[in-house]
C-alpha cells in the first residue's frame, strides 16, 4: 500500500473514532454515497451519479422518527441510495416556518432532487419549486398538476397551475379507493353486528375516496345489508388545501356516538381518537394510512389492520426515475398493481381473522388489480 493511501486511511480511521467518542451527529444527517449498481441505470454512466445526483429530505414537524410518512420517506432515500449510489441527507423541521429555510438550505448545498413530506408542506414546495426551476421536487400526498390549461386538469382535485408552473414537482399519490375497498371488505367479514362505519376529520377527495370505498368493500364481502355509516367532524381552517387533524377528544366523541349505534369495526380516516374510543368500547378498528400498529401500539389490542401508503416504495421507485432519466412532472400515483399499497400486518389479529376471510381479501385484491372489481372515484 502506498504511503499516500495509508495517510489517508489514518485521517478517515481518525475522524472516525473521534465522531464515535463525540456521540450521535446532529441533524440534518448525510449518508455516504454507496457503491453504484450499473444494472438498474441503463442510460447514465456510472461515474456521473455521484457528480450529480444529491438527494435531500425536508421533514415535516413530526420528525423523522415520526413511525409515519417522514421515516418511511427516509427509508425510502437510504434504499435507493444504497443501490444506486448518491449523497442524502435529511433535514428536520422544528415548525412550519421551517419550511422553506429547510428548502433553501438544501438548495444553496446543491442538493438537485428535494423530497417534502405532506399537504402541510405544499405551499413551501410550490414556492421554492418555482424559485429553482433546475431542482427536481417530489411532494409526498399532496396533489400538483403542471399544465398550459389542459381540460385534465380537475381545479376542484387538484392544485393546477395553468401558466405551466412546477414542471419540476412530482406529486406521489396514493390509491385511496383500492385501499378503502380492502378496508371495508375486512370489516364487513369481521362484523358481527352487521354495522361498520367510518370517521372523517375534513371531507376532501382524499378522505371521500376512502369512506365511498369503505362501504363498498363492506358490501362485496358481507351483502347488501350491512349497514354503514360515515362522520365528519367539522373543521375549521384557513387554508382549504390543508387538512387539519381534529383533537383527539372531538374524533373519539364521535366515533363513541358511532359505536353506540351498533358499529363494532370503525375505520378512522385522518381522526384522531378513534382508536382510542374503539379501544375503550372494545371493539374493532381499522388505522389509516400507516401501520398504526406501530404509531398507537397501546391500541394493539383492537386494531385489526392499517391501510398502508408504502411511502418508501413510492420514494424509492421515484428515486429510480430520476436515476435513469425517466422521470416525469405530474401525479404518481401508487396503487396496488405497483404494490404501493396495501393492508398492513393483522399483527395480534392474524390468527382471529378466519382463513375464508383473508382468501376474501386477497381474491379482492387480485380482483382489483385485474380490472374484474370496479372502483369507483367520487
Amino acid at each position: 500500500m502506498s504511503k499516500k493511501r495509508c495517510f489517508v486511511l489514518y485521517i478517515v480511521l481518525t475522524a472516525t473514532m473521534l465522531l464515535a467518542a463525540c456521540g450521535p451527529a446532529a441533524t440534518p444527517t448525510t449518508v455516504a454515497a454507496a457503491p453504484i449498481n450499473a444494472a438498474i441505470l441503463p442510460t447514465i454512466a456510472p461515474a456521473q451519479i455521484d457528480s450529480w445526483m444529491k438527494v435531500g429530505l425536508v421533514t415535516d414537524i413530526g420528525g423523522v422518527n415520526d413511525q409515519a410518512f417522514n421515516q418511511l420517506a427516509w427509508e425510502g432515500i437510504q434504499r435507493a441510495s444504497a443501490e444506486i449510489g448518491f449523497e442524502a441527507k435529511f433535514i428536520e423541521s422544528n415548525q412550519s416556518t421551517d419550511y422553506e429555510t429547510n428548502i433553501d438550505a438544501l438548495a444553496s448545498d446543491n442538493y438537485n432532487v428535494i423530497i417534502t413530506v405532506g399537504s402541510s408542506m405544499g405551499d413551501a414546495t410550490a414556492l421554492k419549486a418555482k424559485q429553482y426551476p433546475n431542482i427536481k421536487f417530489a411532494i409526498i400526498d399532496k396533489e400538483y398538476v403542471p399544465t398550459n390549461g389542459s381540460p385534465s386538469c380537475d381545479a376542484t382535485v387538484n392544485d393546477c397551475y395553468a401558466d405551466g408552473g412546477l414542471a419540476n414537482v412530482t406529486s406521489l399519490m396514493f390509491a385511496e379507493e383500492q385501499l378503502g375497498f380492502l378496508a371495508g371488505v375486512l370489516a364487513g367479514g369481521m362484523s358481527k353486528s352487521g354495522f361498520v362505519c367510518s370517521v372523517s376529520s375534513l371531507k376532501t377527495p382524499r378522505s371521500d375516496r376512502y369512506i365511498q370505498n369503505f362501504r363498498a368493500g363492506a358490501v362485496w364481502e358481507a351483502g347488501e345489508n350491512i349497514k354503514g355509516m360515515n362522520n365528519y367532524i367539522n373543521i375549521q381552517t384557513t387554508d382549504t388545501n390543508i387538512p387539519t387533524f381534529t383533537d383527539s377528544t372531538e374524533g373519539m366523541e364521535t366515533a363513541l356516538h358511532l359505536i353506540g349505534e351498533g358499529c363494532d369495526v370503525v375505520f378512522g380516516v385522518a381522526a384522531d381518537g378513534v382508536l382510542l374510543a374503539a379501544k375503550q368500547s372494545n371493539v374493532m378498528a381499522i388505522g389509516y394510512d400507516v401501520d398504526q400498529y406501530n404509531t398507537y401500539p397501546e391500541m394493539k389490542d383492537v386494531l385489526l389492520s392499517s391501510t398502508q401508503k408504502k411511502i418508501d416504495v413510492a420514494v424509492y421507485n421515484y428515486l429510480k426515475t430520476v436515476a435513469d432519466a425517466s422521470i416525469q412532472a405530474g401525479i404518481n400515483t401508487a396503487t396496488l398493481q405497483n404494490g404501493g399499497v396495501g393492508l398492513a400486518s393483522f399483527h395480534d389479529w392474524d390468527s382471529r381473522i378466519p382463513t375464508d376471510l383473508k382468501a376474501q381479501i386477497q381474491m379482492a385484491s387480485d380482483g382489483i388489480k385485474d380490472g374484474s372489481i370496479n372502483i369507483d372515484l367520487p
